[in-house]
């Protein structure tokens, strides 16, 4: 790979070009597109390197406007070549997940739909829906599901099929609480059943999500067979519940297609000038049993190119035995027979993928198009609805362009102890959680007794743009990073306390800055004694609403969790050598300091890195009568 970084674009320079392309084998692999700082802006995989990247500059104008510009960027080329294409699908996305490029966003992770998440990282592992996919190399993630309603029933009822764990945190101490007493939870909290069966019984579990309740059927059905030869009744009777529960579970299901027994999946995608609703059905033995959604920004590529971006995320995520044998696509993709050998490389059996066009596939896949058409009215309507607001919004505060990204900021405290404040982010009208931010108030003259709140926004402000003012040259409008519209929650105190700041770093005059004053919904303008003139209903001034109350709620969030924390480790602090380490690691054990208390040296000894010397001291710390027994004695 090259390191030289040139200062030329590639299309302003075609004897540069063509030498480099010339350098760039005709084998498969990955390609990396680098601009004049030398940041890596888009990286792409292909069979043939050279005739791929080639395609780039030949006539790049017609190209989609996004990649146009990203082109015009492109001043240096690198590649990494690979034995065969599976090879280079899987490595573009490791690289696309360690470089995170800017032009290789294609879809949108706006939170929309639910996923289902296994905790496998756990000894017990939890099983929960959620819209937040955190990074981790074990847990498991399934979806994202677009049927909510669906997903809740089917994770409700298994629940009742399965005995499985149903709290995060134990409810007592000592003993069980009720859903072990009614069978629907095995003993977690008091590890009545190992790790290991428990597991055993959550692969089970997951096999139901992943489309597979027919062959766990017959799995059981087995189960069941042979522990009645063995005369063990009960575990026969409960095998025997259920298989009736997951028959049952079966027979919900919305859709059947007759004839057939294949396991397919079928996309299809419907879009407009902006947005691309995308729908992947997954059918399984003649059912349909997943409906998985997704938003991608539709001027970025082809429909070809995104429903193959949209696969190519997807099965990367899931496990081998969830990938069907054959793949139904609305539109030929661009690099199918590359997707299509690296599926079969992780499958171990033949993956076909077909562009029908008559008979039974031909109107799965238009059901497909059908559902992605109305979810696609639903998602323009929401942006419609917020680009009204946006638009509103500029009209009254006389913006000269709509405020795409505002960002919002409040103060939360309780007389001035665990004093936080939040940045939250609305990117068209919508929350951008990726782009969120929580501070921890640093001035000394903010402590408990003694709030500042003028003080603690005019700090927050100073230090989210503080790099703005030490580096004049820094691009700020058109920047992602730069807001169009910043709101302070608070009235003309908290706006003035702000706009003094901006004004000392010279930033004043890039940026809007507005108030939201609680009791009445006034907005303030800088230099402006009065509100102003806006009526509570109107579009815009809802959007600063909903600004207002996501600071608040991440506000709010951030301070409990500080002073939970504080509270939590408070008394532990005044413990002769219990250093944080070791609070954490009791914490983890035990839960809260009232597990804490009640434990027996012989209990708390047996926490990492508390040994039997340390462990009397934390028990005569909260049992000073037994200490003074002793010394009687």
């Amino acid at each position: 790979m090259s390191s030289t970084v040139q200062s030329t674009a590639l299309v302003n320079d075609p004897d540069r070009l063509e030498a480099r392309l010339q350098e760039i084998p005709k084998e498969p692999g990955v390609y990396f597109m680098k601009d004049s700082r030398d940041q890596t802006l888009y990286i792409g995989k292909s069979k043939c390197l050279r005739t791929r990247v080639r395609s780039y500059f030949r006539d790049f104008h017609g190209h989609m406007p996004r990649i146009t510009v990203m082109v015009m960027q492109v001043v240096d080329i690198e590649f990494i070549v690979t034995d065969t294409e599976a090879e280079a699908l899987a490595l573009e996305a490791n690289l696309i997940k360690q470089y995170q490029p800017h032009f290789n966003v294609l879809l949108k992770d706006d939170k929309k739909y639910p996923y289902l998440c296994v905790t496998w990282s756990e000894d017990y592992p939890r099983i929960f829906i959620t819209r937040k996919r955190r990074k981790s190399l074990k847990d498991r993630y399934y979806g994202p599901y677009v049927d909510v309603g669906l997903l809740r029933s089917t994770l409700s009822l298994v629940k009742r099929i399965f005995p499985l764990r149903q709290r995060p945190q134990p409810l007592f101490k000592d003993r069980p609480c009720l859903n072990y007493d009614i069978g629907r939870c095995p003993g977690v909290c008091q590890q009545l059943v190992t790790p290991e069966e428990y597991r055993d019984t959550l692969q089970r579990v997951v096999m139901v999500f992943q489309g597979r309740t027919t062959e766990l059927v017959d799995i059981l059905t087995q189960h069941m067979e042979k522990a009645a030869e063995a005369l063990k009744f009960e575990q026969a009777a409960r095998l025997r519940d259920q298989i009736k529960g997951l028959e049952r579970l079966c027979a919900d299901q919305k859709v059947a297609l007759p004839d057939d027994t294949v396991s397919r999946d079928a996309i299809a995608l419907a879009a407009n000038d902006k947005h691309a609703c995308v729908q992947i059905f997954q059918v399984r033995a003649g059912r349909l049993v997943g409906r998985l959604g997704f938003t991608a920004d539709a001027e970025s590529a082809s429909p070809g190119e995104i429903l193959q971006r949209v696969l190519e995320s997807h099965y990367q995520t899931v496990d081998p035995v969830e990938i069907p044998s054959v793949i139904l696509s609305q539109h030929e993709l661009p690099e199918g027979d590359m997707l299509s050998g690296y599926l079969t490389e992780r499958r171990g059996r033949k993956v076909a993928i077909e562009v029908p066009q008559r008979q039974s596939k031909a109107n799965l896949v238009e059901m497909v198009e059908r559902n992605a058409q109305y979810e696609l009215v639903r998602t323009q309507a929401a942006a419609d609805r917020n680009t009204q607001a946006m638009q509103d919004l500029a009209i009254a505060l006389d913006l000269p362009d709509l405020p795409k990204r505002i960002e919002g900021y409040d103060i939360s405290h309780i007389q001035g102890s665990d004093a936080v404040a939040s940045q939250v982010v609305f990117v068209d009208g919508m929350p951008a959680k990726q782009h969120y931010r929580h501070y921890k108030i640093k001035n000394p003259e903010v402590r408990a007794g003694h709030s500042d709140d003028f003080a603690s926004m005019a700090e927050v402000i100073r230090r989210r743009f503080r790099r703005y003012a030490a580096d004049p040259d820094k691009p700020r409008i058109g920047n992602p990073d730069w807001p169009d519209l910043v709101m302070i929650d608070g009235g003309k105190g908290q706006l003035s306390a702000v706009v003094e700041v901006l004004r000392e770093m010279d930033l004043l005059k890039d940026l809007n800055v507005v108030s939201l004053a609680k009791k009445r919904e006034e907005i303030f303008l800088p230099g402006e004694s009065l509100p102003l003139h806006t009526e509570l209903e109107q579009p815009g001034v809802q959007l600063l609403r909903r600004l207002r109350d996501e600071a608040h709620r991440f506000a709010i969030s951030f301070h409990r969790k500080k002073r939970t924390d504080r509270m939590r480790r408070s008394r532990l602090s005044d413990i002769p050598g219990l250093g944080q380490h070791r609070q954490k690691e009791l914490l983890a054990a035990f839960r809260s300091i009232d597990y804490i208390r009640e434990a027996s040296p012989e209990q708390l000894a047996e926490v990492p890195g508390i040994g039997p010397q340390l462990a009397k001291q934390i028990y005569e710390y909260f049992h000073p009568q037994a200490e003074e027994v002793e010394e009687s004695a």
